[in-house]
């Protein structure tokens, strides 16, 4: 696995979730995955990339269509940049499978999802958790998403999955600060925004990096940010931040991996379209998306 950016960041500082490229009839497009993940690791400054999470459209992939993808990257990106796989779902035996496959397809490091629907109790949680730490000898993320899973992880629960010596980092996209802090001071897990809107915010209590969505568009501005802030120069920070809200407000005002490509499609970067339930961004919506982009001064917008 490459080396991070620094000891606290066992994954490096800049990740995204990244989209999944499809062709124009829905299937995918490994090349184009290759292409954008080269694009995001030399020319946006990404330490990383989580494939085949929920921007990645996993609900509406095979398994065979995640391994794919997971060995296209790892080809084109995974000699510089550290892969992690999404193999998280709400069947702990279907996770322990996608977890076993992707370590033998050589994925650096696995992520998982609190599972959804089901609603597991903290209890089950755990158990979920632990059960796919089990599996492999590759480190893992968890994943807190309550607006998706319905199930938030609380903080106590979170003590008892640290527990697990491979557990060694979570993604927060819960906006719960109070609640991540506890957290945060309580364990030793890597703590990895996942909420654009909060990177700063979490970057001041301590988080290792951020998994992001933007970053697709924004990463070197992210770790700029990032870098000025850990520096001591917070006002050059909040500048950049500040700057990014309309890139926070523009890409998540529909599903976040909707808009994601429509802006890669406008830039002229493999996006493809996206698959149902989910519809492809309107006229009207990437009319302001556009407007957006370039009131956030993004490079290939403009007013």
């Amino acid at each position: 696995m490459p080396g991070p950016r620094s000891t606290q960041s066992p994954f490096g500082l800049m990740l995204s979730a990244m989209v999944t490229p499809f062709k124009a009839d829905g299937s995918l497009d490994l090349a184009g995955a290759q292409e954008l993940a080269a694009h995001l690791v030399d020319n946006l400054a990404h330490d990383g990339l989580v494939i085949n999470g929920t921007t990645g459209e996993s609900p509406t992939k095979t398994d065979e269509e995640d391994l794919a993808v997971l060995r296209a990257v790892l080809e084109a990106v995974g000699d510089r940049a550290t892969v992690i796989a999404g193999v998280g779902t709400n069947d702990t035996a279907h996770s322990v499978t996608a977890t076993r496959a992707a370590q033998k397809a050589g994925a650096h490091a696995v992520m998982a999802v609190t599972p959804y629907y089901n609603r597991p109790s903290q209890e089950g949680i755990v158990a979920h958790f632990h059960a796919i730490a089990d599996a492999t000898d590759l480190p893992m993320i968890t994943y807190d998403i309550p607006k998706r899973t319905g199930t938030a992880i609380e903080a106590e629960t979170f003590m008892r999955i640290a527990e697990h010596p491979r557990i060694i980092a979570n993604k927060d996209a819960k906006g719960d600060i109070e609640a991540a802090q506890w957290v945060m001071a309580r364990t030793d897990l890597a703590w990895y925004s996942g909420d654009d809107a909060l990177n700063l915010a979490f970057l001041a209590l301590g988080a290792a990096g951020m998994i992001s969505v933007v970053g697709h568009l924004v990463g070197d501005r992210l770790v700029e940010m990032a870098t000025a802030f850990n520096n001591g120069d917070v006002l050059r920070a909040r500048e950049i931040n500040t700057g990014l809200l309309p890139v926070y407000t523009g890409i998540f005002r529909a599903q976040g991996v909707v808009l994601t490509k429509a802006a890669l499609a406008d830039l002229g970067l493999p996006s493809g379209p996206v698959r149902l339930p989910l519809l492809d961004a309107t006229a009207d919506q990437r009319k302001q998306l556009r407007v957006d982009l370039a009131a956030g001064s993004v490079a290939g917008f403009t007013a």
